[in-house]
């Protein structure tokens, strides 16, 4: 169990526990058991930052005084987050990010980074102790931004998290996406507010959304995705776009735009509804239309490097053949 900071420090290397016991179970043993006394450094109203795995400590958390903040969970029956669950899921990732950092840090020891036998088990728990202290001595802070700028950051979301989308409701009301008639396929949009990077930046509260947007970008460059506008408000767009992880699923989103500006958005994916930043659909729609189509000098999506590799079967017969021919029939 490692336990870190929101710059990505490694405050401690608990363990290790036995397979069977899950997130919930060991944080719950650490607290009860006060191990490395760590009850006298936690103080009461510190917030935890934890997955979904942790869901059983909650209560317990709240009963010394500790809120944890997690990822909200679908209902059952539920296929979308409400806007609300969807905009607190996004806060939290936001700072919980720095957790897999952590840990990707310690996988990239190569001794670390494999399954290793049983008879290791005495000593793993001390080499992992010790590449988090390298770590900690050597390498960078995972966080080491502007503090005037994060605190902005960070009441923006706040704010956004109080507010409702707009545009999902008018989709809702007006039933826009089961009526067809109401649009029409567009294959350029010359009125599309162009974007820079830092407005971008400044609409997905980040850039993690930006980074995955190349490869769903690819879907549209390829053909796979089609771009609607409403035909009596020229400044809404609907757009179906291919899933990047499950072939058969497509996904239906919708952005509102205005000039030099993108006013709302909305798709139907499982986090599409919140206004905190984006989900990576919209986010790749927005970096398609507002910034690389001016930027073609861009590649887009994953890059073939097979241009570079020589294919050892693919022989050319023909100056063979040819040299065959003028040498006359073999005696």
């Amino acid at each position: 169990m490692i336990i870190v900071s929101t710059t990505g420090y490694f405050i401690s290397v608990l363990g290790p526990y036995l397979a069977r016991n899950n997130d919930a179970t060991i944080l719950n043993h650490i607290m009860r058991s006060n191990i490395e006394d760590i009850r006298s450094w936690v103080n009461e109203n510190d917030i935890f930052v934890v997955d979904r795995g942790f869901r059983d400590s909650l209560d317990y958390l709240q009963e010394m005084g500790i809120c944890a903040k997690m990822p909200t969970f679908l209902r059952k029956g539920e296929k979308q987050m409400s806007t609300e669950n969807a905009n607190t899921s996004r806060l939290v990732s936001k700072i919980r990010w720095v957790v897999e950092s952590a840990n990707a840090r310690i996988k990239q020891w190569r001794y670390l980074g494999h399954i290793l036998p049983s008879s290791q088990i005495p000593y793993i728990g001390d080499f992992v102790r010790i590449a988090c202290a390298i770590c900690n001595r050597y390498l960078k802070p995972l966080v080491c931004g502007d503090t005037e700028e994060d605190q902005a950051l960070g009441a923006k979301m706040v704010n956004l998290s109080k507010q409702v989308n707009s545009l999902q409701h008018h989709v809702e009301e007006n039933k826009l996406d089961r009526r067809t008639v109401c649009w029409r396929e567009v294959d350029d949009l010359t009125d599309f507010p162009c974007l820079d990077e830092e407005q971008l930046r400044l609409l997905t509260c980040g850039t993690y959304q930006l980074r995955l947007s190349p490869s769903y970008a690819q879907e549209h460059v390829e053909g796979d995705c089609s771009i609607q506008v409403h035909r009596e408000d020229p400044g809404l767009l609907r757009i179906k776009l291919q899933s990047r992880h499950v072939s058969s699923r497509t996904y239906l989103l919708w952005i509102q735009y205005d000039i030099g500006e993108i006013k709302a958005w909305y798709c139907k994916c499982r986090a599409g509804a919140r206004v905190v930043g984006m989900c990576s659909h919209v986010a790749a729609i927005l970096w398609y239309l507002g910034y690389a189509r001016h930027h073609r000098e861009e590649r887009m999506g994953v890059r073939d490097w097979g241009e570079f590799v020589d294919d050892a079967t693919l022989i050319d017969d023909s100056d063979s053949s040819s040299n065959s021919d003028e040498s006359g029939p073999e005696e």
